[in-house]
């Protein structure tokens, strides 16, 4: 793996047309975004953290890091470390008594975790050259959570597939909020 890419979670958002869910990650250092297309229940796990809100019971992000947390295990960092064949493959670097423990995982289960762990999110350089849309683009493909679809990126926004027009930007999604995270 070459150079990693520190990258914050800029939003989570859902695609009103088609009611699809993506994370949108953005290099903390340039202008340009990583969308990570994801499913609905992974959207509301890394949104309702993002707001501050909590499920009446744990969900299974939280479970899970509520067993590491208990069992002494620190969550050092996630990797996106590669995109093949349109699926993004991301790893989960764990830490406990001074050895370092890596788990393959879906890149949404790993911003779901970091953002609970407050962590940093990095991305291999060579995913970003092929994924990532700068703030002036031309043509980048989207991919998605395990597989690519969803569209092209121009210029002015996002080219969605399935209706086969394009979507600004701007208005691609609506930020999800917390009426959507009925349980």
């Amino acid at each position: 793996m070459g150079r990693l890419v520190e990258m914050v979670v800029e939003s989570v958002r859902v695609h009103m047309l088609s009611n699809r869910h993506v994370v949108i990650l953005k290099d903390a250092e340039r202008d340009r975004y990583l969308p990570i297309w994801i499913g609905a229940w992974e959207a509301s796990a890394i949104a309702m953290k993002l707001q501050g809100l909590s499920a009446e019971r744990p969900l299974t992000h939280d479970l899970f890091a509520a067993a590491l947390t208990g069992l002494g295990i620190r969550l050092d960092r996630i990797v996106i470390a590669e995109l093949a064949d349109e699926t993004y493959h991301a790893r989960l670097f764990l830490e406990h008594n001074g050895q370092v423990i890596e788990l393959d995982a879906r890149p949404s289960d790993c911003v779901a975790l970091a953002v609970r762990f407050d962590t940093r999110i990095l991305v291999a350089d060579e995913v970003l050259d092929q994924a990532a849309l700068e703030a002036d683009p031309g043509g980048v493909e989207e991919p998605g959570e395990g597989g690519a679809g969803g569209g092209a990126r121009s210029s002015r926004g996002i080219v969605d597939r399935d209706y086969r027009r394009e979507v600004p930007l701007e208005s691609l999604a609506e930020d999800i909020v917390d009426e959507r995270l009925d349980m």
